[in-house]
């Protein structure tokens, strides 16, 4: 598959806003896809939000294979608190405020010290098309923030007053460089980096390759695909099921391709998680 780097101009300056804005905020929520909890932790994230207390959003859990959200779940709590969610389902915003509590008991408590009540801040961040925005709109009780599929939507900060505490929408942030292709691979198939510098159709080749490699009940499933043997041959089986086909009987690998992308990034291919706790011991530490 293609080399892949995405980091364009206004991720630096995004990165600068929020370095500024890190003093003035009480704690983060860390937003990750649970499709590719590795892929979507950002260190130089973490990095940027030193003793700040940071809560883990595994979200879009829905769209993931349970156990190993679970598993995640377990691997990011030796480092600080996580809640597995889907930030569009009733009563996501519920259960992530409650958390809040805890998170922020310190903070609590100084200000109870000094005798003051004042709403917490928190910052929303995270890798592009993880759903900030949509956890936002969730918790606000309203669509404050612009979201789509696209990465890289919201380009600005935003804050958004809620009952009781305040949250900082940021512009969805990539690391400066990829040194893990696989992992990048994974933000290219969940749709994190910009659709327009990818070969769709290569990508959608590797793509299949991983799930005949971990899922392939769901291919056979959906594509009739049998046979994982060779790549391009399940690729094909796409486009006949499909029927993708172009004058002549040629298959129509750009429309496979669309498909076979849009399919996964829906959840129609089925409940996949595309990494394993277990390669990633200490990593979020």
């Amino acid at each position: 598959m293609q080399h892949i780097q995405w980091f364009p101009g206004h991720m630096t300056k995004a990165m600068r806003m929020m370095e500024e804005n890190v003093p003035l905020i009480d704690g983060v929520l860390f937003v990750l896809d649970a499709r590719a909890p590795a892929a979507t932790f950002n260190k130089n994230l973490k990095k940027l939000f030193g003793a700040k207390p940071v809560l883990y959003l595994l979200n879009k859990c829905d769209l993931a294979d349970d156990p190993k959200t679970d598993a995640f779940v377990a691997e990011l709590a030796k480092t600080a608190p996580v809640l597995k969610c889907t930030a569009t389902a009733q009563g996501a915003a519920a259960k992530i405020a409650a958390k809040l509590p805890v998170l922020l008991k310190e903070k609590f408590a100084k200000d109870a010290a000094k005798g003051m009540v004042r709403p917490p801040r928190l910052m929303v961040a995270g890798i592009p098309n993880t759903g900030k925005s949509t956890v936002i709109n969730a918790m606000s009780g309203a669509k404050r923030t612009i979201t789509g599929d696209k990465a890289g939507v919201t380009r600005g900060k935003q804050r958004i007053r809620c009952e009781g505490f305040e949250l900082l929408d940021t512009p969805g942030t990539m690391p400066p460089s990829f040194e893990n292709q696989t992992l990048a691979g994974h933000l290219a198939y969940i749709g994190s980096i910009n659709d327009d510098i990818l070969d769709a159709e290569e990508l959608a080749l590797a793509l299949l390759e991983e799930l005949a490699a971990g899922y392939p009940a769901l291919l056979t499933a959906r594509y009739g695909i049998t046979d994982f043997s060779v790549p391009l041959a399940m690729y094909e089986q796409v486009c006949r099921t499909r029927g993708f086909l172009l004058r002549g009987g040629d298959f129509d690998y750009a429309r496979g391709a669309r498909a076979i992308l849009d399919d996964f990034r829906k959840g129609r291919i089925g409940k996949v998680t595309l990494e394993c706790a277990e390669d990633f011991c200490g990593y979020f530490g």
